[in-house]
């Protein structure tokens, strides 16, 4: 495991002493303080020193809090295609991406009621910002994705990701989670990038590309939220980019969505599983005239099942209607609800604080942010 030090999650043998360094971080306390208010923060600390492995951490520590942000901060959550996964296989759920950390949190709370182990979960250095939150992360089984690196460091880095990849599906046997992009879809239109599929292929041994993505068992996973309590921030980004393209945004930026996405409404929430990919690798490997576009092909095969996939509530219908300007869907909603999510989008462009708020512009990002995931399940589905 040595190659793996610098990236991998903590193994149960490291649970302890890891668990005791978090309980010296004072801002760690205070922080998982806020997520259990009524315990005082020595009993929190004696809880925290007495897991001696990562599943029952999680179990007992972690479900209570993320099954209690289910039951307040949703409208519940519902797992679909599960009959498509074998559970004594492992799988690459390779998913969109909403929410910096709920995305793959819910999953494995819902995994844990239906009796699944956890996923291993992909997590970007530029989120770890503090030490503890790094310490914190890898005990919550993530592993860790270099960002910002030099050309010949990203090749490095790549190759030892996707061993390690292959380590976790190969060796340890267990499932994972990785985003099918660097970052968000900010606009919530979905895409593979290509070079997280090459870089998956990097592990293998065979020069039939078809054959290394067969042994990882890729799985695509559409995850689809009614609401995004961090639309407004993603449109002010847009606007500042728009204003500024040499925007960037500052470490407090990421804790901030990462607090709204937590603490915020999100409605419905549903994960759907495609099943393996398996089953079409030979053939798309046999339609292409090099790698490259076999690398296009399965990108585009991931996005056709991540997108079938969505579900689609009210809102996406009248995000679509109101952007477009036309009555498609309006015979699916009532007057009501399309009132109901005019007042949301005014009241989240309400938050944006920008000096010169562009308010045409960000009313027009936020309505694609929810239009999106229908304009994709149209092309997907063929309506």
């Amino acid at each position: 495991m040595n190659q793996f030090d610098q990236i991998r999650c903590y193994a149960d043998n490291e649970i302890p002493e890891i668990l005791q360094q978090l309980c010296n971080e004072k801002q760690f306390i205070n922080v998982v303080s806020t997520a259990y208010p009524l315990l005082p923060k020595e009993v929190i600390k004696q809880r925290l020193c007495s897991y001696k492995d990562v599943y029952t951490f999680q179990k007992e520590f972690i479900y209570p809090f993320l099954h209690n942000l289910e039951a307040t901060k949703s409208n519940g959550i519902l797992l679909k295609g599960i009959d498509k996964l074998d559970r004594n296989n492992s799988y690459i759920f390779l998913s969109n991406h909403r929410d910096i950390v709920l995305d793959a949190a819910f999953l494995c709370i819902k995994f844990i009621e239906i009796g699944f182990d956890t996923v291993e979960v992909a997590i970007g250095d530029n989120l770890l910002v503090y030490p503890w939150i790094e310490h914190f992360a890898r005990v919550n089984k993530s592993f860790i994705v270099k960002r910002g690196l030099s050309l010949k460091q990203i090749f490095e880095s790549s190759k030892l990701l996707s061993e390690y990849i292959k380590h976790v599906i190969s060796d340890k046997k267990q499932s994972l989670w990785i985003a099918q992009r660097e970052g968000r879809a900010k606009n919530s239109d979905d895409r593979t990038q290509e070079s997280i599929i090459k870089m998956l292929n990097m592990s293998g041994k065979s020069n039939n590309i078809a054959d290394n993505l067969l042994s990882l068992n890729i799985c695509p996973l559409t995850i689809s939220y009614e609401y995004d309590p961090c639309d407004y921030l993603k449109a002010k980004e847009f606007q500042q980019k728009r204003d500024n393209p040499d925007f960037k945004k500052e470490t407090n930026d990421d804790l901030l969505n990462m607090q709204i996405g937590i603490l915020g409404y999100k409605g419905r929430i549903e994960y759907c599983f495609a099943g393996s990919i398996n089953d079409y690798l030979p053939e798309l490997w046999s339609q292409s005239a090099d790698k490259n576009q076999f690398f296009s092909l399965v990108a585009a095969h991931i996005d056709r099942k991540i997108h079938s996939n969505y579900q689609i509530y009210n809102i996406n219908k009248i995000a679509y209607d109101k952007l477009n300007n036309t009555q498609r869907f309006a015979a699916d909603y009532s007057i009501i609800e399309k009132l109901d999510f005019e007042k949301y989008l005014t009241k989240q462009i309400d938050k944006i604080d920008l000096p010169d708020k562009d308010h045409d512009f960000l009313m027009r990002k936020l309505l694609e942010m929810y239009a999106n995931p229908l304009v994709n399940y149209l092309v997907a589905s063929g309506k």
